[in-house]
């Protein structure tokens, strides 16, 4: 995944960009980047952040770069954000999203004369750069972002800095947010709006999919309208979204709360303790334990100051490591207990089992799970979470196959809570994964507890709806 971040201030806005971009740390443990618009040119700096905090690493930028205009990027992937001279002039770009149809476009900016694009170590081509050769072959920002919106197949949310101000296109279904904050002589653009109340910004608008605006020092302009159909992904709730933010006007940490109890409704467990899988699944465990008027408790601690996110390293084995060593359990509160534990999600189920173990070795009675949202059948093809996982590392497909035997033509059965085929599933899942009893939230009251309508959402991941 990967963030963005950007102000447009009458100020020096170096501070605000800085700590509004590392505000976007949780979604990515890769490259961290600023470039800031001086007046006569771009300071720019691009670090490697996998064992080390974006604070620590641009520190140093603070005394360096001065201006009133900046944009910065947390990325899992590439670095960025990158700067560009063209026939529009000077600029420098950053983008969140996934783009399918690489190939497609590179052959089709070869045909308009774009004499050569960057390839990365591994052979692979930046995305940014790519962006922003597609946004060169057009005569103004405006037609170069729209131009993108059209032949990006996947998503794309583009900040583009230029010396007028900077433009912020959010991806044609809005699959991810791109959210406008005010304050006195100063706008910014945020994917995250729990950037906005600790650096003194108040909500202004959130971008409509494919919606295009420009922000100055003097203000927000509107330079495409946004597009009717909004697909935004219901995993911003559910999981990768930072508590203290609020999409299409719902709070993350209130819909976990509403998601958590509604579990609890259609459960009937007897147990002890109710608990969250830290971070993200401690706001579903909190709504759950209200619900049920069962003590929410910490049996285990997640130990943060060292321990980068365990979901972030490419290899599985380091992932496991890292899951393992930053959870600490609390004996006296695990010996002889009935838990249950609320999780976001369940991949893999490897770092999961790995707790569940832990948890046993510490004498836990029983170990109950509960998933956030329903079983994930089917990888991501919008947005870049991870560019190494395949569906066939998903608990739920390997449990597939373990119960046909080999890959069956259609997964809808297995989709669905109310058929036989579901229910064997969830069994070998809990088998596997040595847990005392398995459920999923089901994907109704997952949409109820967002409540924005299901039509506006994308589950493609639970269901393989596009």
């Amino acid at each position: 995944m990967g963030g963005l971040f950007g102000v447009a201030s009458k100020k020096d806005c170096v501070l605000d960009v800085y700590f509004g971009t590392d505000y976007h740390s949780h979604l990515g443990t890769r490259k961290g980047g600023m470039a800031i618009w001086s007046g006569s040119s771009f300071n720019r700096a691009i670090h490697n952040i996998e064992n080390i905090q974006f604070r620590a690493k641009f520190e140093a930028e603070l005394l360096e770069f001065k201006g009133n205009m900046g944009i910065g990027c947390i990325s899992d992937s590439e670095a960025q954000p990158l700067t560009v001279r063209s026939h529009l002039g000077q600029y420098s770009i950053c983008t969140v999203g996934k783009i399918n149809n690489m190939d497609e476009i590179v052959a089709k900016a070869f045909e308009h004369k774009i004499i050569h694009l960057m390839e990365t170590s591994k052979g692979v081509i930046n995305p940014t750069e790519l962006v922003a050769a597609i946004i060169d072959q057009e005569n103004s920002f405006k037609e170069g972002l729209l131009k993108a919106q059209e032949l990006i197949e996947g998503s794309c949310s583009i900040l583009v800095l230029t010396p007028k101000g900077i433009y912020a296109s959010r991806d044609k279904f809005g699959r991810t947010p791109l959210i406008i904050g005010k304050k006195e002589d100063t706008y910014c653009v945020s994917f995250e709006s729990c950037t906005f109340a600790n650096l003194g910004y108040i909500y202004d608008s959130e971008l409509g999919p494919g919606e295009i605006v420009l922000l100055s020092p003097d203000g927000v302009e509107k330079i495409a309208p946004p597009k009717d159909k909004l697909k935004i992904c219901s995993f911003l709730w559910v999981y990768y979204g930072y508590p203290s933010s609020t999409y299409e006007g719902v709070s993350v940490e209130l819909m976990r709360y509403r998601n958590g109890a509604s579990m609890a409704k259609n459960d009937d467990v007897e147990i002890d303790m109710v608990a969250g899988v830290p971070d993200s699944g401690v706001g579903h465990a909190i709504g759950y334990s209200n619900q049920s008027k069962i003590p929410f408790g910490r049996p285990f601690i997640k130990y943060t100051p060292t321990w980068s996110r365990s979901f972030m390293p490419q290899d599985q084995d380091i992932r496991n490591l890292v899951a393992r060593m930053k959870l600490m359990p609390i004996p006296e509160l695990v010996s002889g207990k009935r838990l249950l534990f609320c999780d976001d999600s369940i991949v893999r189920g490897t770092q999961l089992r790995e707790t569940v173990d832990l948890l046993y070795n510490c004498n836990a009675s029983t170990v109950h799970i509960r998933s956030a949202c329903p079983p994930l059948v089917f990888g991501c093809p919008y947005l870049n979470f991870s560019t190494s996982r395949s569906e066939m590392d998903l608990v739920a497909r390997q449990a597939i196959i373990e119960l046909e035997g080999k890959e069956p033509e259609s997964l809808k059965e297995y989709c669905d809570p109310a058929s036989e085929k579901y229910d064997a599933m969830i069994e070998c899942i809990k088998k596997r994964l040595n847990f005392s009893t398995l459920k999923y939230q089901n994907i109704h009251d997952m949409r109820d507890a967002i409540g924005i309508g299901k039509e506006k959402l994308c589950t493609y991941c639970w269901n393989g709806e596009e």
